[in-house]
């Protein structure tokens, strides 16, 4: 895979992981690493995760012309400021579980002719990357990947898929998105040590799926949810 095929129009599509304020927000502290970090840190991440890949060596020509591109998006944006459009939307929880069922249903009817009903994806003509990225499999994103939390691949999908939607014209629903997360992050991908992420476990966000937690709510729960009542206990204190 390559980056484009999370960030859509190469990073500059609204709400569809748009690049527009990584320069004007870091370096910046993220709970993941318990860490102040830098945009090469950000790319090798989505190298090592995302992609499920090797991260470029920081001095090397692709790792800075990465980073100069990302800046350039950026130039005309304030430090701090975020522009409208950057990142993904957060979409309302649900007041339930996220249903896998019915997210093959809609997997089935919205995203598999392009995807594929095994979820391969479609090679380019050359070989050399994906027209349609892979949502499962050995050559798909990683447990590690900040797609394998439901809420950011329901605001991700609710926003621009299938093919032809936009912010402006979503086709499924609210609880379409949020099932076809649950159908999509179910299946197989590829393994990655996570041990090293959230040191601080108070911090982890309410749809982080691997324990430990200060909660009582079981991984089943923090990976599919009801996630409102996980957001609201974490509020009080991390208790049910």
């Amino acid at each position: 895979m390559n980056c484009q095929n999370c960030h859509l129009d190469a990073g500059t599509r609204p709400f569809g992981n748009n690049y527009g304020a990584v320069s004007s927000t870091y370096p910046k502290f993220r709970g993941r690493s318990a860490s102040m970090e830098s945009i090469p840190k950000r790319v090798s991440d989505c190298f090592e995760r995302s992609l499920n890949g090797k991260s470029p060596d920081p001095a090397s020509r692709e790792m800075q012309a990465i980073i100069a591109y990302i800046n350039w998006l950026g130039s005309n944006v304030k430090k701090t400021e975020k522009p409208l459009g950057f990142g993904i939307i957060d979409l309302p929880f649900l007041s339930r579980a996220a249903d896998t069922v019915k997210g093959k249903l809609v997997y089935d009817t919205h995203c598999s002719s392009c995807h594929q009903p095994g979820g391969q994806g479609v090679m380019n003509v050359a070989g050399t990357g994906y027209t349609y990225p892979p949502l499962w499999g050995e050559h798909s994103y990683n447990i590690g990947a900040g797609l394998f939390r439901l809420s950011r691949f329901a605001g991700y999908v609710k926003y621009n898929m299938p093919q032809g939607v936009t912010y402006v014209t979503p086709k499924l629903t609210d609880e379409e998105a949020w099932d076809v997360a649950a159908y999509v992050n179910s299946r197989q991908r590829p393994f990655k040590d996570l041990s090293g992420d959230w040191p601080d476990i108070s911090a982890k966000p309410a749809d982080h799926p691997f324990g430990p937690f200060t909660d009582s709510f079981s991984e089943q729960q923090h990976k599919f949810g009801p996630f409102d009542i996980i957001a609201d206990a974490q509020k009080k204190g991390g208790k049910k």
